[in-house]
């Protein structure tokens, strides 16, 4: 029998192929032939590594020689296409960038392949991870596998997307404000954004050095833990210095090696209550029905839930007051495209690749939804050297400080909310509205987020869209997180998206085959090279 890669993790990969049931090129091959089968359902892909094959050749000849070691020997993985690797572009899904080759692999796709990753390829993004759309000039838009009229959530829409259709095992995304935990809410997926300095984001195309983190995406709690135990394996680097404020006693820690100890008894979470919308439109009511329905779970199993009604916890109102990515993108995007381990044909300045703009009738090289012209138009010609923005730092500060004040004041062990208030929002529209990530993206707290649940099923959401819970920590509570998140998943809220359930025939490949995104789906809503 094939490999069969629907909802296959790490555990199943490793079984199939320590036990002879399965070659690793059977198992590479069995997502390749998923991902061309199933590509045109969600667009999620921008690339496939040429080299996967051959990489899943060694590990075969390794295997046989008795030296198959790495806690992802032959797990194939899909990366965020901002991740550096040398195999392929790096692209930012930007029409400008659609050349730009680093010669050197970020350090946390170094930790992959030395874990034993099979790198599969590369997925679509909200174009250089500026919003939740997931729609770019070199990618096109990715569709929702549960309801092909929204959007995946976003940025890493694209990654969220292949996960859920089991184009991986698991992937990467980064998140500078909502980007982690929007595709995993929207896709009924795990997540975790680790607390900021925990692995290094040297590699990463960046946007905000106070914002950014990056982590995993996956179907399953361990998976997720597998994936971050091997992303923080890379340590303290000099080249990002919040990787210094790891406490020594947490460093090389295996968080899937305590994920079942522990236990909702005595656990005290906190239900941030300006985190909700309580009005009763239809776009909110199902959020607020699966919350209330997991909520009760929560308490039956043992569970002591406390509501936190102070006003600073208003979502949009921290981010129109304390955001500071506009000062801190230019600088680090100039610094990115102009590091001498970055070739290929590419703009050497963030100003450059905007100026790349629609003339007489032409598409242009880059893609701003209009509702973030100001954000780019603002950044610039701004830079941390602006008055404000030391002004904007004291703020994050004091809200840092609020918010551990909230977990010492009520004894919270952690503090939930939906992701998102409202359902994804669909394909053409404005923003991905009514997200609540803000909070853990200024304050550098850890984050993990489950399935929550699913709105009503329809004809165009055979299963329902997918809603999903944010469970927020104090700075390096990760493995606390992850352990609550395991015992959320024990209540099996997730559901698989209905074509995705189905199986697809393997062929033999000799190489690996050519996947070009559907660029000629994006929205009229968002004309290329406009600012």
């Amino acid at each position: 029998m094939p490999f069969d890669a629907r909802e296959a993790t790490i555990d199943s990969v490793h079984h199939a192929v320590y036990s002879g049931l399965s070659t690793c090129r059977e198992v590479v091959s069995s997502f390749i032939a998923r991902i061309e089968t199933f590509n045109n359902h969600t667009n999620a892909i921008i690339t496939l590594n040429p080299n996967a094959l051959d990489i899943a050749d060694s590990m075969d000849d390794a295997l046989a020689a008795g030296n198959a070691t790495g806690p992802l020997f032959c797990v194939p993985i899909l990366l965020k296409d901002n991740y550096d690797t040398k195999e392929m572009p790096t692209t930012g899904g930007n029409l400008a960038l659609a050349e730009s080759q680093p010669t050197e692999d970020a350090p946390s796709v170094v930790a992959f392949k030395n874990a034993g990753a099979v790198i599969l390829g590369k997925c679509n993004l909200h174009e250089l991870a500026l919003e939740g759309l997931s729609v770019s000039s070199l990618g096109g838009q990715t569709i929702n596998p549960y309801d092909s009229t929204r959007t995946p959530g976003g940025s890493s829409g694209g990654t969220g997307a292949a996960v859920a259709s089991s184009f991986c095992v698991f992937g990467t995304g980064t998140d500078t404000v909502n980007s982690l935990r929007s595709p995993a809410s929207a896709n009924s997926l795990f997540s975790c954004r680790p607390t900021r300095g925990l692995i290094t984001r040297t590699g990463i195309i960046p946007i905000s050095y106070t914002h950014d983190v990056i982590g995993p995406i996956a179907r399953s709690v361990k998976d997720v833990a597998v994936a971050l135990t091997v992303m923080a394996s890379s340590g303290y680097d000099a080249a990002d210095n919040a990787t210094a404020l790891v406490p020594s006693s947490l460093r090389n820690i295996d968080y899937a090696a305590s994920l079942t100890s522990g236990s909702f008894q005595g656990l005290r979470l906190g239900v941030l209550n300006g985190f909700f919308n309580f009005t009763d439109a239809p776009e909110v009511t199902p959020v607020n029905d699966a919350m209330n329905a997991l909520m009760a779970k929560l308490e039956a199993a043992g569970a002591t839930l406390i509501p936190i009604n102070e006003t600073i916890y208003n979502a949009t109102a921290i981010g129109a007051t304390l955001d500071v990515q506009r000062y801190e993108y230019r600088e680090l995007m100039n610094q990115y495209l102009q590091r001498p381990s970055l070739s290929g044909s590419h703009p050497a300045t963030l100003n450059e690749l905007y100026d790349k703009k629609a003339v007489n009738g032409t598409g242009g090289e880059f893609l701003v939804i209009p509702s973030q012209y100001e954000y780019v138009d603002t950044s610039l010609v701004s830079s941390t050297s602006n008055s404000t923005y030391d002004t904007k730092q004291a703020g994050i500060r004091n809200l840092t400080l609020a918010l551990q004040n909230t977990f010492a004041s009520n004894s919270l062990d952690a503090i939930i909310y939906p992701e998102q208030k409202n359902l994804v929002v669909k394909i053409g529209s404005a923003s991905q509205a009514g997200r609540n990530g803000i909070l853990a993206a200024l304050t550098g707290s850890p984050v993990v987020t489950v399935p929550a649940g699913f709105s009503k099923k329809r004809e165009e959401a055979p299963v329902g869209v997918p809603i999903g819970m944010e469970i927020l920590g104090r700075p390096w509570d990760d493995e606390k997180l992850l352990q609550i998140g395991w015992q959320i998943e024990q209540f099996h809220v997730r559901k698989v998206p209905q074509w995705a359930a189905e199986s697809v025939e393997v062929g033999t490949y000799g190489n690996v085959p050519v996947i070009k995104p559907n660029r000629s789906n994006v929205p009229a809503a968002y004309p290329l090279g406009t600012l």
